[in-house]
């Protein structure tokens, strides 16, 4: 069964997180998506906008596991996700605990979408060189992995190095909360088949990546295609094209509210839950 998402940031001057959670439980959509930046330094460019100039909403967004952890305390079934974790900003033993954590409290509600980021200036911050961005995730998730599977854990790598160590709790999902790369990058796709467990593209957005490529990429390193969970981000609020989307193998379809209070929310929240409701129905 497809499933139905919103992605939101939130910010300090939007609807809260808690408030959003419910209703998007209480229209029968299926999970609740938050981006990340923890700052946004003023020397800042975006490729992806044609002013180079982020939008405001990109300067605001709060920490997206405190705004989880509202949502998951006041909801019950739906999804709890980052589109995306910046995992390149964070330290993977606290990152492990963090979404652990969350995983734990809210029953195994928790899908982490990962990326490395597109701002150097922000990384950098951070200690993570923009050259080194994808090596450096790369080693996280294989860390958080074994923190998360392991009672005894030590990882040695080249960006990541610690003994033997005791990490709780463990994430109430066996093996810890999917985790989807978002990237449009073709070189991502060898990397999704590595060591994540599917894909979280951004829809219109350059890249080279293709659901074509990633089937390929699966067949020289051995992966099932279908083992993959395909989560399509910014998904179109048009029927026909959200049903051929579907018919190519996305799992799940993520729809964008704008960054705002209510008034201006749950309409579009309704318009979402009846499109869904349309594309359930068959």
């Amino acid at each position: 069964m497809p499933r139905f998402s919103v992605s939101f940031f939130a910010t300090d001057r939007s609807l809260a997180p808690a408030e959003l959670a419910a209703a998007i439980e209480a229209r029968e959509l299926d999970g609740l998506y938050l981006p990340e930046h923890t700052h946004l330094p003023l020397s800042s460019r975006s490729p992806f906008f044609a002013n180079g100039v982020p939008p405001e909403p990109y300067r605001r967004t709060v920490d997206p596991f405190v705004a989880l952890a509202m949502a998951a305390a006041v909801t019950r079934r739906i999804r709890l996700g980052t589109g995306i974790t910046l995992l390149t900003q964070h330290d993977p033993i606290v990152c492990a605990k963090t979404v652990a954590t969350l995983d734990r409290l809210s029953g195994g509600r928790v899908t982490l979408g990962i990326g490395a980021g597109w701002n150097a200036v922000e990384l950098e911050n951070h200690g993570t060189p923009y050259a080194q961005r994808w090596p450096i995730l790369r080693e996280r998730v294989l860390a958080m992995r074994e923190i998360w599977t392991r009672e005894v854990v030590e990882y040695h790598g080249q960006f990541v190095d610690f003994g033997p160590m005791y990490s709780y709790p463990k994430p109430a999902q066996a093996g810890g909360p999917p985790l989807l790369i978002g990237s449009n990058s073709r070189y991502a796709l060898d990397r999704i088949v590595e060591y994540a467990d599917g894909w979280m593209p951004i829809r219109g957005r350059a890249g080279g990546a293709t659901l074509d490529g990633l089937r390929e990429a699966c067949g020289r390193r051995g992966r099932r295609f279908e083992d993959l969970t395909l989560t399509l981000y910014y998904a179109p609020a048009d029927e026909a094209a959200c049903r051929e989307h579907l018919a190519e193998g996305y799992h799940e379809l993520i729809f964008p509210l704008p960054s705002a209070e209510a008034d201006a929310v749950l309409p579009k929240l309704d318009e979402i839950a009846t499109l869904a409701r349309r594309l359930r129905a068959g």
